[in-house]
């Protein structure tokens, strides 16, 4: 059943999605996906597509840095997209872009572009300040 999504409700997806990445519970987070999502980190390996495959991907994620906050910017909605810049502030407690975090704290910028479909994430597409994170972890 498709539900109809307005400015309040998309936010609200969105904030349970960064709040399911910021406790690290990977089935939290994929049941703000639909089934056929598709999760594209811009610099990652492959693109994860399904709900396993991006479930795998957040494993990771979560071996790697201890989300704490997520500082919003900026974010555009419409009735089937979400544009969100954030500040993320983290502690690398594994080794993000492969390389040891030795449970530094970090802070970077997050674009997340954002694709919805019956109340759920079908597409999310996102990109990390990079060369921040190697900076802070060098």
């Amino acid at each position: 059943m498709a539900q109809t999504l307005n400015p309040t409700n998309v936010d609200e997806l969105v904030d349970e999605h960064f709040r399911a990445e910021l406790r690290g519970d990977v089935n939290e987070v994929i049941a703000t996906f639909t089934e056929d999502v598709e999760h594209d980190v811009v610099g990652s390996p492959a693109v994860s597509h399904g709900r396993a495959e991006a479930a795998a991907f957040y494993q990771g994620l979560f071996a790697d840095l201890d989300l704490e906050r997520f500082e919003t910017v900026r974010r555009y909605r419409g009735a089937d997209f979400v544009i969100d810049e954030s500040i993320v502030h983290a502690r690398a407690t594994g080794a993000p872009l492969g390389i040891p975090g030795n449970n530094r704290r970090l802070a970077f910028r997050l674009l997340h572009i954002f694709e919805l479909r019956d109340g759920r994430i079908s597409r999310e597409n996102a990109w990390l300040d990079t060369a921040a994170i190697l900076s802070q972890l060098s």
